[in-house]
């Protein structure tokens, strides 16, 4: 069964793969590797702290009864949520240094508008979702530990299964479509292990420009999806063996705080510390912003 767990729970520490940590060692493996095994520490950005606040807020919406479930209540839990993360988190402030940063009743109004987009295209006092922020994890046949946060879990009476995830940002173009597919079928492949049920459908919401997309997998899909994972894992041990983590620049590097360390800009990343006796998948609260 799946297991539930506070979103700031530490996994075990078992070998594991994350969707999140998954995508980095295909954009590219020293990043992988630079979070993972050396655990440099990033700036987060403005839009990171904005996701997780949006997502805490409709976390907490979701623990209303149905017929509170409005906008007027969204709005209510809106500073409360932001008062108590700044404070649970104080290096966020380093994102809100600077003459470009927003004043406080600014910064909610931007996060207000990615709420009312909510309401846009779902009404929530409609449904009745099993979990919010729900923590799962499972093995595959090959050994494999899989694992990873989804934002909602709507079981219908039948028990066809919808996994809904939240995307602050705006809906992408094609290689972008692509990448959240990669999530979202990530979490396919763990709840059809768990429960032994292919979700019917996969949900993502784009808040910054109210639009949505939908996905239909199937089992033949999610049989190959899991050969794409265990591949990806095999080449991860092979890097962590060998120390050879590549970079791969692209147009993703601007947005690096990695990159004046990164040999592909004439940067020098620290000596290798060697593959992890134990290694988790290291999902972060950043990691589940957006």
């Amino acid at each position: 069964m799946s297991q539930s767990a506070p979103a700031d729970a530490e996994p075990r520490r078992q070998p594991a793969l994350s969707p999140s940590r998954a995508s980095d060692f295909k954009q590219c493996p020293l990043l992988y590797r630079l979070r993972v095994i050396d655990k440099l520490p990033e700036s987060p950005s403005r839009a990171q702290v904005r996701g997780i606040l949006v997502h805490t807020v409709l976390e907490r919406l979701y623990a209303h009864p149905p017929e509170e479930r409005d906008p007027a209540a969204a709005s209510a839990l809106l500073e409360p949520a932001w008062t108590e993360l700044y404070a649970e988190h104080p290096e966020w402030q380093e994102a809100f240094d600077g003459d470009d940063a927003p004043t406080r009743p600014e910064w909610l109004a931007s996060a207000q508008r990615l709420l009312d987009a909510y309401f846009q295209l779902e009404d929530p006092s409609t449904l009745r979702p099993e979990a919010c922020e729900l923590y799962l994890e499972t093995e595959l046949t090959s050994g494999l530990r899989l694992r990873g946060y989804v934002d909602r879990l709507d079981v219908a009476p039948a028990g066809d299964i919808r996994v809904v995830d939240y995307k602050t940002g705006s809906a992408p173009r094609e290689v972008g479509e692509a990448k959240a597919l990669f999530q979202m079928k990530f979490y396919a492949v763990v709840l059809w292990r768990l429960r032994g049920v292919v979700p019917r459908q996969l949900k993502l919401l784009y808040l910054s420009d109210a639009q949505q997309l939908t996905y239909t997998p199937d089992e033949a899909e999610l049989r190959k999806f899991e050969r794409t994972l265990d591949a990806i894992w095999q080449a991860i041990l092979r890097a962590g063996e060998s120390g050879d983590f590549r970079p791969n620049p692209s147009k993703l590097c601007d947005w690096c705080d990695h990159k004046p360390i990164c040999p592909a800009y004439g940067g020098s990343p620290p000596e290798y510390p060697g593959w992890p006796s134990s290694l988790g998948a290291t999902e972060t609260v950043l990691d589940r912003s957006d």
